[in-house]
C-alpha cells in the first residue's frame, strides 16, 4: 500500500494547497449545514468530508449539547473506503481519570497524564488555539486508559493504535461543546502547517455545529408552539365533543416530539383511553398528571417504541417534559370548563323546571276550584235521583256510573290541590302500621280479583310519627293502585315497615313488569305518565313525591325491566303533637 499512503500525504490533495481546495471544502460544509437533516445524517456527512479534507487516516468527535451526549468517528478501513460509527457518549469507568463533562476527555488531564509518563514533554505540543498535537501515544496511554486511543467503534482497526493524534477543543463562547480528535497511523503525519490547517478545519466544523443545534433548538420551539397552537385551537371550539377534543390533542403530541416517527401517544381521563393509531409502549416514556381541583383525573403520556439508538441517555429534551405538563394542565382546564358548564346547564334546566312547576300549580289551583262546585252539584243531583222510586233498573245503573265519575273527578282535583299546595292539612301523630291495614283491607277484593296476593311484614313496636292522616292513606292508595296496574299477569306486592334509632320507613314492592332508566327518572314529573289518556292523569306519583317531601321525608326508587319495582318512603321521628285533621 506505498501508493495509497503517499497519495494520503499529498498536501494539495488534502487541502493545503490552492485555496479552491479550501473554498471547496468551506462551500460544502456550509451548505450542509444549511440543511434541516437528521443530526446522525448530518454528522455521518459532515464527518466524512472532514476526514477527506483533513488526510488522516481517522476523525472523532464527542459533542456535548444540553441533555445530548454523542461520541462519532468516521475512519478509512483497510481497503480504504471510509466507514461511520455514532454512539451515545457518557463517562466510562475506565477513563476517568482523562475525561471531563459528559465523559468528553479533558484535554488538560491528557496533558498532565503525558507529563506524568514524560517529564520533558518532547512528544506532545500545545498550541496558542488549545489544541494538543500527540506523538506516539502508546508511550503515555494504553488503550484501556486513553478514550481517543481506540475509536468510538471499540476497537482500534487493525493495527493497534495511533501514532499521532490532534486533539482541538469545540467551543462556544467560552464553554467547551465538545473535542474533535484527528487521528493518524504515522508518527510524522502532521507537522506545525498541517495543525494549522486541522485547527482551521475544526473552526469551520465548529461552526456548522453551532448552526445545527440552533437550527435543531429552533425547529424543536416551532413544534411546541404548533402543538400548543392547535390545542388552544381545539379547546375553544364551543362545537366538539370533548372526547373528539380529546382525540385531537392526543394526535398534536408525536410531530412535536423530537422523534416524531417513532413517537406515539395517549391521554387517559377517568379511565377512558385516547390513543394514536398503533399506540405501543415504549422503554422510554414522558408523563405528566392531569389534577383538577387537588385530585388525579388521568395523564398523558408519550412513547418511544423499540430500543433503538438515541443520543443520550434520554430521548427526551428539557423542554418536552415542560411542554407535556402545559398539555395536561390546558386538558385540566378543558375537564373544568365541561363540567362548569354541564353544571350550569343543569341549574338552568332545574331553574326551568321549577318555574314550569310553579305554573302548572298555579294553573291547576284555579282549575280545581272552578270545577269543584259544578262536580259537587253533579254529585248531589246524581245522589237525589238514586233516592227517587220507581226508577227502571237501567236509569238506576246510568246514574250509579254518573256518581262514581263524579267522585273520580272529585279525587283528581283533591290531587291537584294536594300538588299546587293549596290545601292546609292539619297533622297529628299516626300508626303506620295501622294506616297499612286499613288501606290494605280496601284493595283486598280488587287484588283478589286481578289475582295479586297481598304481603304484609309490619314491624311490632314501630314508633307513631307526626303526620297528616288522610295524605298518608292516599300515599299508599296511589302506590298500591299503580303496583296493580304494572302486574296485568297477576302477582304480589308486598308492604314493609321498620325503623331505626330516628327513622321510619315503608316500603311497597312489586313483582310486576318494571321500569326502564328513562321512565324511573321521568315518574314524578306532574302529568307524566305511560298509561292510556282514559286511564291515568300522570299525577299520582307526583303526589306521593309532594307528601312525602312535605312531610320530611325522603323516596328512593329501585326498579328494572321485567324485575318489578320498589318504593321506600323514609320519614323522620318527631315528639311534637298538633291537631288531627277532621277525617269526616
Amino acid at each position: 500500500m506505498p501508493e495509497e499512503k503517499t497519495r494520503k500525504r499529498n498536501p494539495v490533495d488534502q487541502g493545503r494547497g490552492p485555496s479552491g481546495s479550501r473554498l471547496d471544502f468551506s462551500h460544502q460544509i456550509l451548505r450542509y449545514a444549511s440543511q434541516d437533516r437528521p443530526r446522525p445524517e448530518f454528522l455521518s456527512e459532515v464527518m466524512k468530508l472532514v476526514l477527506e479534507h483533513s488526510g488522516c487516516d481517522a476523525v472523532e468527535t464527542w459533542l456535548h449539547d444540553g441533555a445530548d451526549e454523542l461520541r462519532c468517528e468516521s475512519f478509512r478501513r483497510v481497503d480504504g473506503s471510509a466507514a461511520f460509527t455514532i454512539a451515545p457518549g457518557g463517562a466510562d469507568a475506565g477513563h476517568a481519570d482523562t475525561t471531563g463533562k459528559g465523559g468528553c476527555p479533558d484535554i488538560e488531564a491528557l496533558c498532565a497524564a503525558a507529563h506524568q509518563s514524560d517529564p520533558s514533554c518532547r512528544s506532545f505540543t500545545c498550541t496558542r488555539h488549545g489544541s494538543v498535537w500527540v506523538h506516539d501515544p502508546g508511550r503515555f496511554f494504553s488503550p484501556g486508559k486513553c478514550p481517543v486511543f481506540t475509536g468510538a467503534s471499540g476497537g482500534d482497526h487493525a493495527d493497534g493504535g495511533y501514532g499521532s493524534l490532534v486533539m482541538v477543543p469545540l467551543r462556544f463562547e467560552k464553554e467547551q461543546m465538545g473535542l474533535l480528535v484527528f487521528k493518524g497511523r504515522d508518527e510524522s503525519l502532521f507537522d506545525p502547517a498541517r495543525l494549522e490547517h486541522l485547527e482551521t478545519i475544526a473552526t469551520k466544523f465548529e461552526f456548522a455545529l453551532l448552526h445545527l443545534f440552533s437550527q435543531a433548538r429552533l425547529h424543536e420551539r416551532v413544534k411546541e408552539l404548533t402543538c400548543l397552537y392547535g390545542m388552544a385551537k381545539t379547546a375553544s371550539d364551543p362545537g366538539m365533543p370533548f372526547e373528539q377534543k380529546l382525540m385531537n390533542v392526543v394526535m398534536l403530541l408525536p410531530p412535536a416530539w423530537q422523534y416524531p416517527s417513532r413517537a406515539s401517544a395517549r391521554i387517559v381521563v377517568d379511565g377512558h383511553a385516547y390513543q394514536t393509531q398503533s399506540f405501543v409502549r415504549g422503554v422510554h416514556k414522558q408523563v405528566a398528571p392531569v389534577v383538577v381541583r387537588g385530585k388525579n383525573r388521568g395523564m398523558v403520556e408519550v412513547h418511544y417504541s423499540g430500543q433503538g439508538f438515541f443520543p443520550g441517555e434520554s430521548p427526551f429534551l428539557d423542554e418536552e417534559q415542560s411542554l407535556i405538563n402545559n398539555v395536561a394542565g390546558q386538558i385540566a382546564q378543558m375537564i373544568e370548563h365541561r363540567e362548569a358548564e354541564m353544571m350550569r346547564a343543569e341549574l338552568q334546566d332545574q331553574l326551568a323546571r321549577a318555574d314550569r312547576l310553579a305554573a302548572i300549580g298555579q294553573l291547576a289551583a284555579g282549575v280545581a276550584h272552578e270545577l269543584n262546585e259544578p262536580l259537587n252539584t253533579i254529585l248531589g243531583f246524581a245522589q237525589l235521583i238514586q233516592k227517587m222510586e220507581n226508577l227502571s233498573a237501567q236509569a238506576l245503573e246510568d246514574v250509579g256510573k254518573i256518581t262514581e265519575a263524579s267522585l273520580h273527578a272529585r279525587n283528581i282535583i283533591r290531587e291537584l290541590l294536594v300538588f299546587a299546595r293549596q290545601a292546609a292539612p292539619c297533622r297529628g301523630r299516626v300508626d303506620l302500621n295501622r294506616m297499612v291495614e286499613d288501606e290494605l283491607s280496601l284493595f283486598e277484593s280488587l287484588c283478589g280479583n286481578a289475582e295479586v296476593e297481598l304481603r304484609r311484614i309490619l314491624a311490632p313496636g314501630l314508633p307513631e310519627i307526626t303526620a297528616n292522616k288522610s295524605q298518608m292513606l292516599q300515599v299508599i292508595s296511589n302506590l298500591m293502585v299503580n303496583a296493580l296496574q304494572a302486574m296485568p299477569e297477576g302477582g304480589a306486592i308486598t308492604l314493609t315497615t321498620s325503623y331505626n334509632h330516628d327513622e321510619v320507613s315503608l316500603m311497597v314492592e312489586d313483582t310486576g313488569i318494571g321500569m326502564s332508566d328513562e321512565v324511573k327518572n321521568n315518574i314524578f314529573l306532574p302529568f307524566f305518565t305511560t298509561k292510556d289518556v282514559d286511564q291515568g292523569t300522570g299525577l299520582g306519583l307526583a303526589v306521593v313525591h309532594g307528601i312525602v317531601a312535605s312531610h320530611s321525608g325522603r323516596i328512593a326508587v329501585e326498579s328494572a325491566p321485567g324485575k318489578g319495582t320498589r318504593f321506600v318512603l323514609t320519614f323522620p321521628y318527631s315528639t311534637s303533637t298538633e291537631p288531627e285533621e277532621d277525617q269526616r
